[in-house]
């Protein structure tokens, strides 16, 4: 039986994958190691407006990158869980730190890695261009690819529901 998901006025804490998420997924390498990530800024502006509105953000991501630290900590996110193995585990510690239900929360994946946590929080989603596994296990799907707009199709659609628009 499918899961119902939760209202999107109801959430109160949004979680970020990065890569293949906020960024298009590409790694880019030069000789001393992981060399570039590229974030869309006008997610930037969405994650900013859906925390001034009270909802928490926070991100999960399976690697650790200087990049994610430091565009994180211009954006606010002050929940930054890098080289993660077990997401589930980080979330359910993350959402015991704030006090919240696991169906207070919202996801966004892109890959089988994701999908244990797609299915643990009370509305999934899944970017437009994620794998068939993360595609299956979420409640919806962006129309923007990772790294292109999809976190703020995310954000839009949450502040909308937060203010009764949706």
């Amino acid at each position: 039986m499918a899961r119902r998901p939760t209202a999107l006025a109801a959430i109160r804490l949004l979680v970020l994958d990065v890569d293949g998420v906020l960024t298009d997924g590409t790694l880019r390498y030069g000789p001393a190691g992981e060399s570039e990530k590229i974030f869309h800024v006008r997610d930037g502006h969405g994650i900013k407006a859906l925390a001034r509105s009270g909802v928490t953000i926070a991100v999960i991501s399976g690697r650790d990158s200087a990049a994610v630290a430091r565009r994180c900590a211009e954006l606010g996110i002050g929940e930054v869980l890098q080289g993660v193995e077990d997401k589930v585990a980080a979330f359910n510690a993350l959402i015991a730190r704030h006090g919240v239900s696991a169906s207070a929360c919202a996801f966004i994946g892109d890959d089988t890695p994701d999908v244990l946590l797609l299915q643990r929080v009370g509305l999934a989603f899944a970017v437009a261009d994620a794998h068939a596994d993360a595609r299956r296990a979420a409640h919806r799907r962006t129309r923007r690819p990772g790294g292109q707009g999809a976190v703020r199709e995310v954000c839009d659609a949450l502040l909308a529901a937060r203010a009764g628009r949706r």
